[in-house]
């Protein structure tokens, strides 16, 4: 592709637009991007890239809905956003990807399903495996960029990435296998200039499911919740970061997290 080509965000997990993903799908359309959706749902998914694309003017901003997280859906939702026709034209490179999906499965362990196992293992790990195979094989088409890179991975982590604890034996089990991944996909693509990060989330975060859970006070507690907008402001600081200093992995929290 031309270095002239727009640059495109691919983003997985966006759940209804008030969290992390529509945070980063809002920021990257802002600056320049061209942003791929892919979740599951298709009639919320439609929802959400039509609201980051009405919020953010001239923004570029399209639904990608999958059945699942795997292999095979995956390679559907790629070969789809390859051969998308954006309005305004031109070629497109994938130069940054976002996965943010997961499975909050939570909860005793002798009451933890077979059934919310797979679940998780879908959603968490088989389906970071699938969306990181179809990323790496667009970038390592891509030329080199003014920062020396030819793509940017991003993964979401959580404080189960690193540390178990009661009531999360499958979502730990999950998280840190992803971080694995990360680290071990940052090891073998560095020399191929791709840049892979894992960013770990210490602390609930602003949106609507912990505002219904803690209470509309929540809101007004900045000390204690990390907002959306500002993680999404620290992917675009990885994004920005030139191969002579990269970043694996970045642990955000807020100021009084009792980490």
């Amino acid at each position: 592709m031309p270095p002239s080509a727009r640059p495109l965000i691919v983003i997985a997990g966006v759940g209804n637009g008030s969290g992390t993903g529509g945070s980063t799908a809002r920021l990257f359309a802002n600056q320049g991007y061209r942003v791929a959706l892919i979740a599951r749902g298709p009639d919320k998914l439609k929802r959400v890239a039509d609201d980051v694309a009405a919020e953010c003017s001239g923004a570029e901003v399209a639904a990608f809905p999958v059945e699942s997280y795997g292999d095979q859906d995956m390679a559907n939702a790629f070969t789809a956003i390859k051969a998308y026709e954006w309005p305004s034209g031109g070629a497109t490179e994938i130069r940054v990807a976002l996965y943010n999906a997961s499975s909050g499965v939570r909860g005793p362990f002798l009451e933890t399903t077979y059934d919310r196992l797979r679940r998780m293992l879908d959603r968490t790990i088989e389906g970071a495996f699938a969306f990181s195979r179809q990323v790496i094989e667009e970038f390592q088409k891509n030329e080199l960029d003014g920062r020396g890179k030819r793509g940017t991975l991003l993964f979401t982590g959580a404080t189960s990435s690193i540390r178990g604890n009661v009531l999360t034996s499958a979502f730990a089990a999950g998280k840190s296998a992803v971080r694995s991944l990360s680290q071990s996909l940052n090891k073998e693509f560095s020399p191929q200039n791709i840049h892979v990060a894992h960013v770990i989330i210490d602390g609930p975060i602003l949106v609507d499911f912990h505002v219904e859970t803690y209470g509309e006070p929540f809101k007004n507690k900045p000390d204690i919740r990390l907002d959306p907008r500002s993680i999404a402001t620290s992917y675009l600081y990885l994004v920005n970061q030139d191969r002579s200093a990269w970043t694996w992995e970045l642990d955000l929290r807020p100021a009084h997290e009792k980490w």
